[in-house]
């Protein structure tokens, strides 16, 4: 999901666990439901993405499993993914989103969950992944939670294993945009910040690229994507 740039609102909810936490994802899978394909349509474009996803396929190993979360419609990358031969899992919290990516990649498996759903002792286990792919779904979550998103994926790494991700550079929290006819909540550190984050959630980054991008569509602003090549330490 991407976000757009907006004036600082700065959350102060430190919540130390899920139960704590409660998210709260009112609207947001209903949103996603209705868009379906209009978002590829919004981002044709996704040389960031694509690149991120040839990482992880130039660095794993032959047939290795991969979670892309968020995967939305498959396209491109659990698709990407597949065609390289690995064994791709997605999860998205849009049954509709599952729905089409399951008729756009059907060698890859796809499930209708939330990211809070794996972290450890949740409700779902899905086992453990070599990579794991999380292009724009962070930006999706309040800033409270994501300490805890990147804690989880770690969790689903096999030591030493890769995780690739993005974001939209932007200080906002939680935050209400106008997107594709609908409103969704975005959230979005500076890159210094998103470094210190990832590094306290104990990954290193061992690639990095933006891109400036204007979306195709009217009522989304340009903005600043960044791409995190990551490696779990430990």
């Amino acid at each position: 999901m991407r976000g757009r740039k907006a004036s600082p609102v700065i959350g102060t909810h430190d919540g130390s666990d899920y139960e704590s936490l409660r998210p709260d994802r009112s609207g947001q899978a209903e949103a996603f439901d209705a868009i379906g394909d209009r978002y590829d349509e919004a981002f044709p474009h996704k040389e960031g993405q694509l690149g991120a996803g040839a990482w992880l396929i130039e660095s794993l190993a032959p047939g290795a499993r991969v979670l892309d979360l968020g995967s939305g419609t498959g396209v491109p990358t659990a698709r990407q993914l597949a065609e390289a031969g690995f064994d791709v899992v997605g999860v998205d919290l849009s049954a509709r989103m599952v729905e089409l990516a399951r008729g756009y990649v059907p060698a890859a498996t796809f499930h209708r969950l939330d990211l809070a759903d794996l972290r450890p002792g949740g409700p779902a286990d899905l086992g453990r992944f070599d990579g794991v792919a999380a292009f724009f779904s962070l930006l999706m979550l309040p800033r409270a939670e994501i300490p805890l998103a990147l804690r989880t994926i770690h969790h689903l790494l096999h030591p030493g294993g890769l995780f690739a991700l993005s974001m939209v550079e932007a200080h906002v929290d939680d935050f209400e945009i106008p997107f594709l006819g609908h409103t969704i909540r975005v959230s979005g550190y500076l890159l210094d910040d998103l470094r210190g984050i990832l590094d306290t959630a104990d990954f290193e980054i061992v690639k990095e690229t933006s891109y400036t991008y204007a979306p195709a569509t009217a009522d989304v602003p340009p903005e600043e994507q960044v791409f995190l090549c990551c490696r779990r330490r430990g």
